[in-house]
């Protein structure tokens, strides 16, 4: 198949490129210096929306852009970032589609569990109807109704409601590590919130799985199937480490450095994949243990 893909560059991209081996890959990505550096394999680098290739010659689209929700408080200036950086590419994404003669049999496009809103310990799957209004909320719900317009052109859309992806070559859990490395690990707050984690290698797997499998269609939340409080996580990760698990950081100081985005780590979503395991997809990492031993053992 020809493969484009937007953010390739960020975490989930680099891993999934890695398996598209057998694949043409065409990369839209802000840096094509940084993008043929960090991949041995050939790729057709584009920069540019308006150099986008003829979509009547691309197979499938996976769309991975989006200015990290999290890494910064949410300005105004931000906000206005983190919703440009989704909405703006996926529209120019599903224009292009519905523009082509033959478009591409196959759009998968990225959302977050955020789209949920904050559920306390309820069980949630993808038939869940939320009324949440907080921002992470309202961008994913528009970044999905954008995405799922290319259903116009026959094209068959999956959604990707992203949990917390783990690995050690970066996103969340690279950023949680160096407190517990030093023994001062431990949940947020009480630790009742729930973490709706999914290990690398079951994110790439299940976009895979995805990607070929052709009655696959809809919303699917990217989570492994048990999902686990914060404190739980906690404590997996300090194992894990063999790292004591001892403190807690208070929710005020997680206000004060995030301001109104600390409410991703302070509230959460019980999240399950039920669509991804009806369709068939195996999880190869189902409880957070394993996982992270794995991930550590690497």
């Amino acid at each position: 198949m020809h493969i484009l893909i937007t953010g390739g560059t960020g975490l989930i991209g680099r891993a999934l490129i890695d398996k598209l081996s057998d694949h043409e890959i065409t990369l839209l990505t802000r840096s094509e210096s940084k993008a043929r550096s960090l991949f041995s394999r050939q790729l057709n680098c584009i920069s540019n929306l308006d150099d986008l290739p003829d979509f009547n010659a691309i197979d499938a689209v996976i769309n991975l852009a989006g200015e990290p929700i999290v890494d910064k408080r949410w300005s105004d200036q931000q906000k206005g970032i983190i919703c440009s950086s989704r909405w703006g590419i996926t529209e120019h994404l599903v224009k292009k589609i519905l523009e082509a003669d033959n478009p591409p049999h196959t759009f998968i496009s990225g959302s977050a569990v955020g789209i949920y809103g904050d559920q306390g310990d309820k069980v949630i799957d993808e038939t869940f109807v939320s009324d949440a209004s907080d921002f992470a909320h309202s961008v994913c719900e528009n970044w999905e109704k954008i995405a799922v317009r290319a259903k116009a052109a026959q094209t068959r859309v999956c959604l990707l409601r992203t949990g917390i992806v783990l690995s050690k070559e970066g996103g969340a859990l690279k950023k949680m590590l160096l407190p517990y490395q030093l023994g001062l690990g431990g949940p947020i707050g009480a630790g009742k919130q729930y973490f709706p984690w999914i290990h690398i290698d079951d994110m790439v797997g299940g976009i895979l799985y995805l990607l070929n499998t052709e009655s696959a269609n809809g919303a699917f939340n990217l989570t492994a199937p048990n999902p686990v409080t914060n404190k739980t996580f906690s404590e997996a990760l300090a194992g894990a480490l063999h790292r004591p698990h001892i403190l807690f950081t208070p929710p005020f100081a997680i206000k004060l450095m995030l301001g109104e985005a600390g409410q991703l780590l302070l509230e959460g979503q019980r999240v399950v994949p039920k669509a991804l395991l009806d369709s068939g997809y195996a999880f190869q990492f189902s409880e957070i243990r394993p996982a992270l031993d794995n991930i550590f053992a690497n």
